[in-house]
């Protein structure tokens, strides 16, 4: 195995990792992605509970599970990401640990909207530093062949995050409430960090690369503006301009768009529209949006590079067949009116849904140079943190409020005769304005408060439906990449062992 020395020029010898030890890389860096999605996810698990206590919004809601985070991680992305091309990339996935974790600690310690708001930009900036050097560096431990299911592993995190965030900071929200929930997962990333730097060890660029490709001269150019400005352009124009890459792109993007969208407000409509208590809501939101997606997670990578050795169309077919499954499942499990039937409907949505993450990563590292992986999933996470991590949950918490202000409309103004005027017992002439925070105030009378519960629990079905018209969009784009990506794969292969 040959690769790059530290100057430049090819080296005769290379470190051997066992296959045993990459295991451990990988499943110690899923771990720390597994933090990062805990952090990240745990507002929607506590959400109806910060709601009730600091009278927000859904809007609002949105705003603290989605932009605030995504906005200042593209801030970082793209920064952190061309520094992880040059420089010690466990170092960077360490420190960048120890600062998401800790702000999440401390986002319990907030007493207002502001200061909230502040502490999750905060934690947005520090989690930019997890998966671009991460998938960096499976990809320098694993061989294209295998990077699929390798990134799909450490992909995994995302949905371990998520059983951990709905289960620990369910039971802990429910019995001491959501500020401790807030510290309890936050604290323990700090202990994972120190272990990543004590055990993960910095592979040479292009390890498991052949020796022609690990030759591959766009790696690691000298700093400038002028370079940086040019490595940007090259892995834009990887990603933007060849028509399936940029399909696999629109397709998680637009996909992830609606998933982040659907499961912010899958805590809060549990509530709403079953009544169930933050603990119940944990198992179940672990089941269906944590097993069950890890599952699907897993598999896809896997399944993806079996059929892929035969055609790599697959990369995109399996993603595509798995997001179009998945649609109807999720549309049937939020009409059914007992929760049991709908945790089974969602788990299976969630397992065919998720299955599109490890092809697309796997992709997106195959058609770009070592030089430039981290980079490409700096993109990509961009992508994915601004445009759907950032707008879908503000879409969805936005479409819940105005069917809620229609629905608030229609019920009271009809009580009342046509009148624009109120019902009795209530307090304003808006849905806002009578249910703060979604719930009639103490002095209201009876029929108002389970009006008020009645009109969010609808509003919240009928938003996320509308979510999932993102669903059926993101399988076109898989779909219609699945005609040109084998070749789009043998071309990026081709380029970069012929660029010596």
């Amino acid at each position: 195995m040959a690769y790059i020395g530290q100057n430049g020029v090819m080296a005769s010898e290379s470190p051997v990792y066992s296959a045993a030890y990459k295991r451990v890389v990988v499943l110690l860096l899923m771990t720390a992605y597994t933090f990062n999605a805990m952090d990240r996810t745990l507002i929607s698990i506590i959400g109806q509970s910060i709601k009730l206590d600091l009278k927000l919004t859904d809007t609002e809601l949105g705003l603290l599970g989605g932009t605030a985070f995504a906005l200042l991680y593209a801030c970082g992305g793209i920064p952190i990401a061309r520094l992880a091309e040059r420089v010690n990339r466990v170092n960077i996935i360490t420190a960048a640990l120890i600062v998401w974790s800790s702000l999440s600690a401390l986002c319990g310690a907030a007493a207002s909207f502001p200061q909230l708001l502040l502490m999750r930009a905060g934690v947005g900036f520090a989690e930019a530093g997890c998966s671009p050097p991460a998938h960096s560096l499976i990809s320098d431990y694993f061989e294209p062949s295998r990077r699929t299911s390798a990134l799909s592993v450490y992909t995994c995190g995302i949905s371990l995050g998520y059983v951990l965030a709905a289960l620990a900071g369910g039971y802990v929200a429910q019995h001491w409430g959501w500020r401790a929930a807030c510290a309890l997962v936050g604290l323990p990333g700090v202990g994972i960090a120190v272990l990543i730097k004590l055990l993960v060890r910095e592979p040479p660029r292009g390890y498991s690369e052949s020796a022609a490709v690990a030759r591959d001269r766009t790696a690691v150019p000298p700093f400038s503006l002028r370079v940086e400005v040019q490595e940007l352009r090259s892995v834009a124009r990887a990603l933007l301009t060849d028509r399936p890459v940029l399909h696999m792109v629109l397709g998680i993007t637009i996909g992830g768009f609606a998933a982040y969208g659907f499961y912010a407000f899958l805590p809060p409509y549990l509530s709403r529209g079953f009544g169930l208590d933050y603990t119940t809501i944990g198992v179940i939101a672990g089941l269906s949006a944590g097993v069950a997606v890890g599952i699907g997670i897993v598999a896809g990578g896997f399944v993806a590079d079996a059929l892929a050795t035969g055609n790599a169309r697959w990369y995109a077919l399996v993603p595509a067949l798995g997001a179009a499954a998945a649609v109807p499942l999720y549309v049937l499990a939020l009409l059914q009116s007992r929760w049991p039937a709908a945790t089974c409907l969602l788990s299976m949505a969630g397992f065919f849904q998720y299955a599109s993450l490890g092809p697309t990563f796997g992709v997106v590292q195959n058609v770009v140079g070592r030089g430039r992986r981290a980079t490409a999933t700096a993109f990509l996470y961009i992508c994915l943190n601004v445009f759907a991590l950032g707008g879908g949950p503000l879409f969805t918490g936005w479409v819940i409020d105005r069917f809620a202000e229609t629905g608030f409309a229609a019920q009271f103004n009809a009580a009342a005769g046509g009148d624009v005027a109120l019902a009795p017992g209530a307090v304003g002439s808006t849905f806002k304005g009578t249910c703060p925070g979604g719930t009639a105030s103490a002095t209201a009378g009876d029929g108002v408060k389970l009006q008020c519960r009645s009109i969010l629990a609808q509003a919240t079905r009928r938003g996320m439906l509308v979510t999932l018209f993102f669903f059926a969009w993101a399988a076109l784009h898989y779909w219609l990449a699945s005609v040109g990506i084998a070749k789009a794969l043998k071309a990026a292969s081709s380029v970069q062992s012929d660029s010596t």
